[in-house]
């Protein structure tokens, strides 16, 4: 009965690819839909592609092994996820249709202007790098799923979800990516609503729960106390994530294929409003398993498949089960299209053919898929970290070599390309180095926050001092 219901959720959403499905003639319409999506499609693609299965694994985790304290995290994304909506979205669509750019590569050369083709290659290697291990992270917890709940090897469980991905997104591209998305963020908010509002009353309530929490000397509170060190723990914790939003392709690509701007508001309330349920439930789940699980879990990062186990009848540890795994495809697919339009958009022309036809590029897209699909599955298959740090790894990387400047080039008309340049490779190196260098530090500062500043920093002095050296070759060559 189990694989029943595990083979009707596979056919249902092969059901949506093909009534979703439309024949790709062009990579405009793989990579970007013909920027044709209304407003409730961007919302529920725009974070179901974002949460993954962190939002399942990686967080109750946290919440679980910590306490309420860590849920800042939470606080941060929905915040800054907030601002990203209202800062980024209605600017972006507007200046990427205006420069017709299909990636966010693209539209940094073209709207910086830079012909060498330099700034279009760095921030694609960028992306192929970090992406690769965000990739990977959805596939470890692919394979921990098929190992806890079937008893599966673990290399079949990322075989399995690497195949159910590709495919779908092979066939269909964008827009059917997009309704995939909105399916499965639907049934990830049921699912995620559904667990906590039957146990609480089974714990004996609340305050139950609370008191779990106390005897694992845990934090309970969001505030602890006001001293200095806890509220700088609070920014470090909510900025450590959140700013990572202005600078993450997959969300930002779904912002730019909304087909009306002036519906961009509708889109932000209806995806802010999933986003606030979805963490608030997941981190009453991770409250939850310290009530059901005192002694702690060997593997935290499956507490909520041990909660489905110990509370629940079978059938749904099925549904729970692909409730992860549509959180894990919906991100995998997103980023895979990202980076697969990456190689097709800004690496394939510039070191391959110089002037490949739409169609052309269609099929190196497609390949592409394959490609960095498999990259991913090597990378998944030596289980190099927990999947909170390799999420938060690749996050970090990816939100600070293109965050800051996608916030200057929308909202500045100072900016160079060379200063362009020194942000996305200053706020990537440092992001992919910091983790080494924390362990020295006497606080643990996240990747985010020094790298985000640091990128913020070069734009701003390495435009300033080529944008004067600019005026002062003028100035000579009238002389």
């Amino acid at each position: 009965m189990e694989l029943s219901i595990f083979l009707a959720y596979f056919a249902f959403i092969l059901l949506v690819t093909f009534f979703s499905y439309r024949k790709q003639k062009s990579d405009t319409q793989f990579v970007l839909g013909n920027r044709s999506l209304n407003f409730y499609l961007t919302a529920l693609s725009a974070h179901a592609s974002d949460m993954s299965n962190w939002l399942f694994m990686g967080y109750p985790a946290l919440i679980f092994t910590t306490g309420l304290f860590n849920a800042w995290a939470a606080v941060g994304l929905v915040f800054f996820m907030f601002l990203n909506w209202q800062l980024i979205a209605p600017r972006l669509r507007r200046e990427t249709e205006a420069l017709q750019s299909l990636t966010l590569n693209t539209y940094f050369e073209r709207r910086f202007k830079d012909s060498s083709g330099a700034i279009r290659i760095v921030s694609a290697i960028m992306t192929l790098v970090f992406f690769l291990f965000y990739i990977s992270a959805g596939l470890v917890g692919t394979g921990y799923l098929a190992e806890s709940l079937f008893g599966l090897p673990y290399w079949v469980g990322i075989t399995c979800g690497l195949l159910f991905v590709v495919f779908y997104l092979f066939l269909g591209g964008y827009v059917t990516l997009a309704w995939i998305d909105l399916v499965q963020g639907l049934f990830i908010l049921l699912v995620l609503l559904f667990i906590p509002f039957y146990l609480i009353p089974h714990c004996g309530g609340i305050s139950s729960i609370f008191e779990a929490i106390k005897m694992r000397n845990l934090t309970t509170t969001l505030f602890p106390d006001f001293h200095r060190k806890t509220l700088m723990e609070i920014v470090l914790i909510s900025c450590g994530w959140g700013l990572g939003y202005f600078g993450q392709p997959h969300i930002l690509t779904k912002f730019m294929g909304i087909k009306k701007i002036e519906e961009m508001h509708k889109a932000k309330w209806v995806g802010i409003s999933w986003q606030f349920i979805t963490l608030a439930t997941a981190t009453m789940i991770g409250l939850i398993g310290i009530y059901l699980f005192p002694h702690s879990l060997e593997n935290p990062e499956l507490v909520i498949l041990e909660i489905v186990k110990q509370t629940f009848f079978p059938l749904f540890s099925v549904i729970v089960l692909c409730a992860v795994l549509a959180a894990s495809t919906n991100v995998m697919a997103a980023q895979i299209l990202v980076v697969a339009s990456s190689i097709s958009e800004d690496l394939y022309p510039r070191f391959v053919a110089k002037k490949p036809s739409h169609k052309e590029l269609l099929i190196v897209s497609k390949i592409s898929v394959v490609g960095v699909g498999l990259c991913a599955f090597v990378i998944a298959l030596f289980k190099i970290s927990t999947i909170y740090q390799l999420v938060f790894y690749s996050w970090s990387g990816i939100g600070s070599s293109f965050g800051p400047l996608v916030l200057f080039s929308l909202y500045s008309q100072k900016i160079t390309k060379h200063g362009a340049m020194a942000g996305i490779l200053s706020g990537g190196c440092i992001a992919g180095i910091w983790p080494y260098m924390n362990r020295y530090l006497p606080w643990n500062i996240p990747s985010m926050m020094p790298a985000f500043l640091v990128s913020l920093f070069f734009i701003y002095i390495v435009s300033s001092i080529s944008s004067n050296n600019l005026k002062k070759t003028k100035n000579l060559n009238k002389l």
